[in-house]
């Protein structure tokens, strides 16, 4: 039977309250870069900031002040640079590197020190970088496409430094056909043998740099459900069946 309608209406569950924003600190010596990081992300319900600093020094003393949820950090700076204030700063919050530096030591340098991800300038969109935030304050790793090929750089110089044979020196002039048998070897990068498309090979670097699915998906502007089309044509390639072992044969340690 309805309920007439002098009953009263039943108790719905109020709505969750949203959570509150993010807060955060901006560390970087460009006023202008700064001012347009604050207008950015204070004008979104989920994020907003807090402080800014203009140096190391700066950025500490704000963040002793106001504890933020994340402090994102440029590397250049005078004074007190990023990278010397880097392990005073993780004591106090997660931190992302925010800056144009991509070298490979700087990366390396940056994430050995603590510091939860890494974006270069010009490499991502507002959401991505809210989305970047938020995982570093959860402790997910995440990385720009340009820090990813340095630790790239990195990983394949280490693997070099282990694994290269000792070739025995060449006595003599090569005879022609000797030579003719090289130059194929010599002139066919190591890599053109697993025939991987110029997509395939830019998400096996991903993968070799340590980038989850929804990282590279991230990175490449991709769906996750395309990336996971890609990682299983790439492991039929390389004949692998995980992402160490397509990366041991992709980094040519395999």
């Amino acid at each position: 039977m309805r309920p007439s309608h002098g009953d009263p209406r039943p108790d719905f569950p109020a709505p969750a309250p949203a959570p509150p924003p993010l807060r955060l600190l901006v560390a970087d010596d460009n006023p202008v870069v700064r001012a347009g990081l604050s207008a950015l992300l204070s004008g979104r319900c989920d994020t907003t900031v807090v402080a800014e600093a203009s140096d190391g020094r700066e950025a500490y003393e704000a963040a002793l002040r106001h504890r933020p949820d994340v402090i994102l950090l440029d590397v250049r700076m005078p004074g007190v640079d990023g990278i010397s204030a880097l392990p005073h700063l993780v004591r106090l919050a997660p931190v992302m590197m925010l800056t144009y530096s991509h070298e490979t030591e700087t990366v390396r340098e940056a994430l050995r020190l603590g510091a939860g991800g890494y974006l270069v300038h010009g490499e991502f969109t507002t959401e991505q970088l809210v989305r970047a935030v938020r995982d570093v304050r959860e402790g997910r790793p995440h990385v720009t496409p340009g820090a990813a090929r340095a630790l790239l750089t990195t990983l394949r110089e280490d693997a070099a430094a282990h694994s290269s044979p000792q070739l025995p020196p060449i006595s003599g002039d090569p005879s022609p056909k000797s030579l003719s048998q090289l130059q194929p070897s010599m002139g066919q990068s190591f890599r053109s043998r697993f025939q991987l498309s110029t997509r395939e090979a830019e998400i096996m670097d991903l993968i070799a740099s340590g980038m989850t699915n929804q990282q590279i998906a991230a990175a490449c502007f991709i769906s996750e459900k395309t990336v996971k089309n890609h990682i299983n044509r790439i492991f039929a390639k390389l004949h692998t069946t995980t992402r160490s072992q397509a990366t041991a044969k992709w980094l040519g340690v395999a």
